[in-house]
């Protein structure tokens, strides 16, 4: 996928004038593009809209204007995209109830570190590689956010259009299979061409 480049982020007054019919398409596109798996867990396959339109929002919310310091959130944000071959998505550790937030975390503790959390194209296992940083087993620590890539062998790759496609979950506390919508593997096909 082609990197955002510093020419497509738009300045701080044009992008008001669009920010609701963008901030509406993206959401509907995230709609398609959310799987929720087990009681607390939830990914967002990332591309290129949804991370121009997180670039964009971090541009307003940090009210920048300084050319440096957008090509710093370019560059952090580009690292979101999918690269050749893979899928890539944001996983959320999902929790409405204030005093669950540290159970709830605690015991997912661990989750991003082995092979808990896997793509089934038809029958190819493809485990998720977790950016690091997100968690420290050691300290208990574990964020509620995190980066997840699926690098797809060519088979996979050929597979995915015509085949089931689930997300699995098989942590000790967290269990979960969701068999990926018609309009999620179709947009995520897209991501692969």
């Amino acid at each position: 996928m082609t990197p955002i480049g510093a020419g497509e982020i738009l300045n701080l007054y044009d992008y008001e004038i669009v920010r609701d019919a963008r901030r509406r398409a993206v959401i509907a596109l995230k709609a398609e593009r959310r799987v929720t798996v087990g009681r607390s867990l939830s990914f967002v396959f990332e591309n290129r809209e949804t991370v121009w339109f997180q670039i964009q929002e971090m541009v307003r919310a940090e009210r920048l204007v300084d050319e440096a310091k957008i090509a710093e959130e370019i560059a952090v944000y580009n690292t979101l995209l999918p690269r050749p071959g893979e899928l890539a998505a944001t996983m959320f550790i999902e929790i409405a109830e204030p005093e669950r937030v540290k159970p709830v975390l605690d015991a997912l503790l661990g989750i991003d570190t082995r092979d808990y959390v896997r793509l089934h194209v038809g029958p190819h296992v493809v485990v998720g590689v977790f950016e690091t940083g997100h968690s420290d087993e050691e300290l208990g620590k574990l964020s509620a956010v995190h980066f997840v890539r699926f690098p797809l062998p060519p088979a996979a790759r050929r597979a995915f259009a015509e085949s089931e496609v689930a997300l699995v979950v098989e942590h000790p506390n967290e269990r979960g299979r969701t068999v990926l919508s018609a309009a999620a593997r179709r947009r995520l096909a897209e991501d692969l061409a």
